[in-house]
């Protein structure tokens, strides 16, 4: 079986459910996977970082992405799946290559592959990982992208760049997704919207890009300047803006749900049609189950 991305391109807007990696349990997270792929989610994430975030204690479980990739792979049927977003320092771009084809396998063409530069500077000094300036994390970033899109595609790749080399390199078999598995990238600064530019087939807007506006006036506002930014970038290489899909967060506040559906209907008309639903504060599974309740509310 083969599936071309460019549906894509046709696919009107996509409503998507973050979960939480930390302080839960293997059976939490089944849950909140089967709640996702029997409600009207079309893609469920996990996030991707080697010790909690958020303020939590840096000594409480978390779990490890892709192997929880694989795992949703296995207990779901319907809903696509991926990391929001893999720490490209974390892995050589080669291993992550491989894995990402494998879980595109094991679900049968449903991986979103969402990748970024990695920021947690504790996380990289704790285990002794390398842990560049951001401008480099960026370059490495980019040539990543490039090195995973060479090995998705060729039979055999050829790559040196100033972080990554490879040699004749192989890596079978390919994803079931043709050329590969969506990309997901974010960043509001001109260096990342370069990135996305170049290899991203999703934009998404990070939420501190939005943090600084007053409102949801001031947030949209933001979003339709940066999301103008993204396409002036894309002019500039000659690619076609509208092959960038937008997304953005969502956050759920459960006793105000219409707060939440002003927000997306907000995005949706400034072109934003990847809508991530995040429910904080509770654990996966409940956060899940709530979530389930007003997506159907937010997508109409």
């Amino acid at each position: 079986m083969v599936i071309d991305i460019d549906f894509l391109l046709n696919e009107g807007p996509r409503f998507g459910l973050q979960l939480s990696s930390q302080s839960c349990t293997f059976d939490e997270l089944r849950a909140a996977w089967t709640i996702a792929d029997q409600a009207s989610f079309d893609h469920v994430w996990v996030s991707d970082h080697l010790h909690p975030v958020g303020g939590a204690p840096l000594d409480g479980p978390i779990w490890e992405a892709w192997t929880l990739v694989a795992a949703a792979a296995a207990t779901t049927a319907r809903v696509r799946i991926g990391t929001m977003v893999t720490a490209n320092t974390y892995r050589h771009p080669g291993v992550l290559a491989k894995l990402a084809a494998t879980v595109d396998h094991l679900s049968g063409g449903r991986l979103e592959f969402g990748i970024g530069t990695g920021w947690s500077e504790i996380e990289h000094r704790m285990l002794g990982i390398d842990f560049p300036a951001g401008g480099e994390r960026v370059e490495r970033l980019d040539e990543a992208c490039s090195v995973l899109e060479l090995l998705w595609t060729r039979s055999r790749a050829e790559f040196e760049g100033r972080h990554y080399r490879l040699q004749a390199a192989i890596a079978e078999p390919k994803p079931v997704q043709r050329p590969h598995p969506p990309i997901w990238i974010g960043g509001y600064r001109p260096r990342m919207l370069g990135v996305v530019a170049r290899h991203a087939n999703v934009w998404t807007l990070p939420a501190m890009a939005l943090a600084g506006a007053p409102d949801l006036r001031g947030r949209l506002e933001v979003a339709r300047q940066v999301s103008q930014r993204l396409d002036d970038r894309c002019a500039a290489i000659g690619r076609d803006p509208a092959a960038i899909r937008r997304a953005v967060h969502i956050d759920v506040d459960l006793t105000v749900v219409d707060d939440s559906i002003k927000a997306a209907d907000g995005f949706r008309a400034a072109g934003f049609d990847e809508l991530i639903v995040e429910v904080q504060g509770i654990d996966v599974a409940t956060g899940a189950a709530r979530a389930a309740e007003v997506v159907d509310r937010l997508r109409s």
